[in-house]
């Protein structure tokens, strides 16, 4: 195998690793919580809806209030206690350092009663207190990405920030004693400002390798990653080893670190769209040793759950296989009578700007939903606008507003249904996007 092979595929292999650490690193680089950030083993608990200049995590959701935490469980396990959630939808996926969901715990895999769990990192062995579940993590690094719905009002508001100070997370040696978390060491040559996609996507080539080969030395490689560890060994990363710079070879411009994320994007843009949709219904959330389609979703964002509990279709081309441009043109989504997305849970349509980010707009409205009352067409269908200017006041309550220039369009579907009309078996589809003239 080439040596620029080699590169390339263990550049895709480790851009998962080295994005959540520096992931975790903005979200965490605080001396005490606020409003987006909490030390690591702190609970983050966001109170509103993403700001719309908060670049911090690529593709923001405005359904949901985050509650989340991150974990180093290399030195002991850390207990995450849920409180009892009632019928209110909720989701904490607990991912490793590989953006990898290694458990579920929410109203569709274990109920909205109260519950503990106890992550143990790898080798791990103890007891744990009767009545505690463990959960294993295969890497020391933890992100639990919870979400719990909310429809944005004051009230609504109010009581999920109940729920949200009714979450604990300690290390197991402080459990059932008080316990009062110590306040976070600040790195202040840390870029807060900067987009943490952009953060890695700059990093020299040889730093990136140095970062990786550093992460996986608490952050082990699954069995079936033996071969490209092994190819990676040729270029100087060993896992639990300084990085050899001595190894890499001399590409010179022969090679850009960000070479492969653009072939992953352009290989995207191949794959076969659902009408004018992209999105999986198999390996998502875990990729086995499917690279390059791990690499993807933690390019376009990291968190991606299991489909049977979230899926994400997305659009980059309107039904014509068209570029979307709000400076052109105006467009709609029709959904024929009954054919809302089946969910059990909640579904919306979120506006992004090309890099996954919300669209500013004059009426600070960034998704459409179900809890929105829509205005019906005569033969029961609803037609949803994505334009830059209002189609109206009689028909406003449809618009999703778009910018003046590209943009992305991403439909969320939490729980989907499993039995037909469903996306999991093809029984349901996202209807085309087209444009109104």
């Amino acid at each position: 195998m080439s040596e620029h092979k080699i590169v390339r595929d263990s550049y895709v292999f480790g851009y998962p690793l080295v994005t959540m650490d520096m992931t975790r690193k903005h979200e965490t680089n605080v001396q005490v919580p606020d409003d987006a950030h909490a030390p690591m083993g702190q609970l983050i608990k966001l109170r509103a809806y993403p700001a719309v200049d908060d670049h911090g995590a690529a593709a923001p959701n405005a359904d949901t209030l985050y509650t989340m935490v991150w974990l180093d469980v290399s030195d002991e396990p850390w207990v995450l206690s849920i409180p009892d959630m009632g019928e209110r939808f909720f989701i904490m996926p607990m991912l490793s350092g590989f953006n990898e969901v290694f458990f579920v715990a929410g109203s569709r895999a274990t109920g909205g009663t109260a519950q503990e769990y106890a992550i143990t990192g790898p080798g791990w062995s103890g007891t744990l207190p009767e009545g505690m579940t463990q959960v294993a993590s295969p890497t020391a690094l933890v992100w639990i990405l919870g979400r719990v719905y909310c429809a944005g009002t004051p009230e609504d508001y109010a009581a999920v920030h109940d729920l949200q100070d009714r979450f604990a997370s300690v290390p197991l040696s402080s459990f059932g004693k008080p316990y009062t978390p110590p306040p976070g060491v600040v790195d202040e040559t840390f870029d807060m400002e900067k987009d943490v996609r952009k953060q890695v996507n700059d990093l020299p080539l040889a730093d990136f390798f140095g970062y990786l080969a550093k992460l996986l030395q608490t952050n082990p490689p699954k069995p079936e990653d033996a071969p490209i560890i092994e190819q990676m060994a040729e270029i100087g990363i060993v896992p639990g080893q300084e990085f050899d710079h001595n190894k890499l070879p001399r590409l010179g411009h022969r090679l850009d670190p960000k070479l492969a994320l653009f072939e992953l994007v352009r290989d995207m843009k191949h794959k076969e769209p659902v009408n004018g949709w992209l999105y999986w219904t198999s390996n998502a959330g875990q990729y086995c040793t499917d690279y390059e389609q791990r690499a993807m979703v933690t390019l376009i964002g990291p968190g991606l759950n299991f489909p049977e509990d979230a899926m994400y279709p997305f659009s980059e081309k309107d039904a014509d296989g068209k570029e979307y441009d709000g400076a052109k043109h105006r467009y709609v989504m029709r959904f024929e009578e009954g054919q809302m997305p089946p969910v059990k849970g909640f579904w919306s349509l979120t506006m992004y700007d090309p890099d996954f980010f919300f669209v500013p707009n004059p009426v600070n409205r960034y998704s459409l939903s179900q809890r929105d009352t829509f205005v019906a067409n005569a033969d029961g269908s609803v037609d949803l606008y994505l334009q830059a200017e209002s189609p109206g006041p009689d028909r406003e309550a449809n618009w999703l507003p778009a910018p003046k220039g590209k943009f992305i369009p991403m439909l969320r579907l939490y729980w989907p249904q499993d039995a037909p009309p469903s996306i999991l078996d093809g029984s349901w589809t996202p209807p085309p996007v087209r444009r109104a003239e």
